[in-house]
């Protein structure tokens, strides 16, 4: 057996065996490798086919943080949701942003399919030294900002780290 049989090729970058040898086992192998290597390609993609948000997607909606000395800023993308549709919490530390995405399909009858994503989703975002009484939240064409404030012991915990060149 040589060397190469044994590497896990991926579908793209098998070698072709040689014609004069077939070995079932070297073919049970690649044949293994390709079944794994297809099933963990859409690992954490968009579900199709109306499955629920959440399904083989991780951390949806999508977020951006911005931390400024005096502030914390998430942004999330809720496309297709109105203000009405999303729940804004926290506690303990946690910010939490939960809600559902309903179907606007009436049933007509006919075929359908979709690639849109519906369902109920919550993100959870650890946040330390924020001050979340004064938490506030707007949402404004499909992106729901949350701003909370550093708390005054946040801020002077902060300590810059010289960095020397040599």
């Amino acid at each position: 057996m040589a060397i190469r049989d044994l590497i896990p090729w991926s579908r793209n970058q098998e070698l072709a065996p040689a014609r004069d040898s077939f070995d079932p086992f070297i073919t049970l192998h690649r044949e293994m490798n390709r079944l794994f290597d297809d099933v963990w390609r859409g690992f954490g993609t968009p579900a199709r086919f109306g499955g629920s948000l959440m399904e083989g997607r991780f951390g949806w909606p999508s977020i951006e943080l911005n931390e400024t000395d005096k502030a914390v800023t998430i942004s999330a993308e809720l496309p297709g949701l109105s203000e009405k549709d999303v729940q804004v919490e926290i506690a303990n530390g946690v910010l939490t942003l939960r809600g559902e995405k309903k179907s606007e399909r009436t049933d007509s009858g006919g075929r359908y399919f979709s690639e849109r994503y519906y369902g109920s989703f919550e993100r959870q975002i650890p946040l330390d030294g924020v001050e979340e009484d004064k938490a506030e939240a707007k949402f404004h064409d499909g992106v729901l900002t949350v701003t909370l404030p550093k708390s005054e012991q946040a801020r002077s915990a902060v300590k810059r780290i010289p960095i020397s060149n040599q």
